[in-house]
């Protein structure tokens, strides 16, 4: 499939984009949106990632950016609160930059792109894997120790994984995103214009983007530590992910 998919739950106020991070769908928000009922939400599968593995050029967060945002306008969204998480928040990020009008509001969950410190080796074996066993060892790495992550939830990982190219798109965008075994930074002066209200969380346990990351982000923004979580915000801590982005939602 060529085009970029969105699950989407109707609803009222404005809507709601969440973006996942590297080699997630948009399952991954699911219990967080169940936790926001009545919104309206559209939660991608990123170019390169599950039902939008066949997008054009799929690869960097600039690509990726560009898509959502093209896919936004053509829904004729000119106004929505964006929510990344990883990956997806680097992307956030710059959608935000790039269409400084359409985001309401901005919250990060450990997001990419704030410090080219990143796990390179933790991020390329997760990109690889295939069977459900290496996924749920690499889910494990990723996540707190109060994580509740399944081996059901790696066996779906590895069902989706199994449509062809998925594996090959996943090794070339975690190539392109640890390329040197760091990430690439976003412009401090991109960040410092932003305008809108920007709220981010982080899990003091992050083993894939290091919390120290957030020391440098502009002093205004909302900052969240959470004590005992790891990277993986939206399955780790539905609850507080959640709460966020309904006080930033508050349109």
């Amino acid at each position: 499939m060529t085009e970029l998919y969105a699950e989407v739950q109707p609803g009222s106020g404005m809507p709601i984009v969440l973006l996942h991070g590297f080699g997630a769908t948009s399952a991954i928000w699911r219990a967080v949106i169940e936790k926001l009922p009545g919104r309206t939400i559209f939660a991608y599968d990123l170019p390169g990632h599950g039902r939008s593995l066949h997008y054009p050029n799929a690869g960097s967060p600039g690509t990726a950016a560009k898509a959502i945002a093209a896919d936004l306008a053509e829904r004729k969204i000119e106004h929505a609160h964006i929510v990344g998480h990883s990956m997806g928040g680097a992307i956030a990020t710059l959608i935000s930059m790039m269409n400084p009008d359409l985001p309401a509001s901005l919250t990060l969950l450990s997001p990419g792109g704030y410090g080219p410190e990143i796990n390179a080796p933790l991020l390329r074996r997760y990109g690889s894997a295939s069977d459900a066993d290496t996924i749920a060892a690499c889910l494990k790495e990723m996540s707190g120790p109060d994580a509740t992550a399944t081996n059901e939830d790696a066996a779906k990982r590895a069902k989706g994984r199994e449509a062809v190219g998925q594996i090959a798109m996943l090794e070339k965008i975690a190539a392109l995103i640890t390329r040197d075994g760091r990430q690439g930074v976003i412009p401090a002066e991109g960040i410092q214009a932003l305008k809108m209200p920007v709220a981010v969380l982080w899990g003091a346990l992050d083993n894939v983007l290091p919390i120290s990351q957030m020391d440098a982000m502009p002093a205004h923004w909302t900052k969240i530590t959470l004590t005992r979580a790891g990277h993986m915000l939206a399955e780790e801590c539905p609850d507080e992910v959640a709460e966020l982005i309904a006080k930033q939602a508050v349109i």
